[in-house]
């Protein structure tokens, strides 16, 4: 940082004619950061020097086409809003650091078809700030709620979103980063090969599975789906919201999604910056992981709540963040393999218009032969 060196969201308002602060106002600071309440673009020009950053990891808000009340740029016009951020990106990134971006989907105004305007972004900032994109990530929601509701609960359509991109960029094709740091437990059935063994032979897909493939190293490589529940119900942060009269971030990402890409990516001491940090989720994780850490949010009122994830105290261990205890329960989400009622409706034949014509409720769909699911 050029004024501050050593002191450091989720969602800041993507409104393009919205501007921060003129002077950024430090809410948070702690030993290993800072949290301020500012316009990221300025807290970037005015706090970040050049190449002193290891890792961005941040949630930018989603190009939504229904605003919301935490604002959001239209898709259209969300690739002109970012490049500002982006030139800066690269300007206080490191050449071995890392950008890490989880981004939503959006759907057209009205219609049953998705916006393609993270992928535009993701095209524009490989080929226009030469950014790499080091590996795609998909974060999957088990928790989250049938959505668009009007296309999958209604009309029946559409199956519902539970997946958010997440794009890890770099400067360089060889960002520093290693998968040792993320380790997951062996599946049950990797458990049952390691005991009962492997014949090594090539498969009919032509790969060649050595000996080395049964060999116990204690843990497994976690594959790019991340699995993570968003069911953050009564943590401090939304205590002490709801103590002080604060409405809490509406779209905060669970701290287990930060957390996976600042181990991976990064080691203790190394500069976290998150530059829409909403709730900075991004800074409490890398409070308690030893990372020096600077966030911005554009709102006060969501820098004022995040004050919550901090206690008063001269300094944060691990007693000092809230952490869930993990059941065995929690260790593997289950999804279905496709198929298993797939008779279940009795091969009726499909909507012919395409499901434009809205099912009027409680009565019978002559299309598929089931009840319009707002009953139930």
């Amino acid at each position: 940082m050029r004024d501050n060196e050593g002191v450091g969201g989720e969602n800041q308002p993507a409104d393009p004619n919205q501007s921060g602060p003129l002077n950024p106002a430090r809410i948070i600071q702690t030993d290993f950061g800072a949290a301020y309440c500012a316009d990221s673009i300025s807290l970037m020009r005015d706090y970040v020097g050049d190449q002193t950053v290891d890792l961005i990891m941040t949630s930018p808000p989603f190009g939504l086409v229904r605003k919301k009340d935490y604002g959001n740029a239209d898709a259209d016009e969300y690739v002109n809003w970012f490049r500002p951020f982006a030139a800066e990106f690269r300007r206080i990134l490191k050449p071995e650091g890392s950008i890490v971006i989880d981004i939503g989907s959006a759907w057209n105004r009205g219609l049953p078809t998705k916006s393609l305007y993270q992928y535009e972004l993701l095209v524009t900032l490989c080929k226009e700030f030469q950014f790499h994109l080091a590996q795609d990530f998909f974060w999957w929601n088990p928790s989250r709620l049938p959505t668009p509701a009007e296309w999958v609960n209604v009309r029946r359509i559409r199956v519902k979103d539970a997946v958010n991109t997440i794009w890890w960029l770099s400067r360089t094709p060889w960002p520093k980063a290693s998968n040792r740091r993320v380790l997951q437990p062996y599946s049950d059935s990797m458990e049952q090969l390691l005991v009962n063994g492997y014949r090594a032979k090539r498969r009919p897909s032509g790969h060649d599975i050595s000996t080395k493939f049964s060999r116990n190293n204690g843990a497994s490589i976690p594959p790019n789906l991340l699995a993570v529940a968003n069911t953050e119900s009564n943590s401090r942060y939304l205590r002490y919201c709801q103590e002080h009269g604060i409405a809490p971030h509406p779209a905060r990402f669970p701290a287990t999604i930060p957390e996976f890409f600042i181990r991976m990516l990064t080691d203790p001491a190394d500069f976290v910056f998150d530059p829409f940090a909403g709730s900075c989720v991004t800074g409490e994780v890398a409070e308690r992981l030893k990372r020096k850490w600077l966030c911005g949010e554009i709102e006060e009122r969501y820098v004022r709540g995040a004050v919550g994830r901090f206690p008063d105290v001269p300094q944060l261990t691990m007693l000092g963040v809230e952490v869930i205890p993990i059941t065995q329960s929690d260790v593997f989400y289950k999804i279905p393999r496709p198929g298993k009622l797939w008779d279940a409706d009795g091969g009726t034949p499909l909507p012919k218009d395409g499901g434009r014509s809205r099912p009027v409720k409680g009565l019978r769909d002559t299309n598929s032969g089931l009840r319009d699911s707002t009953e139930g």
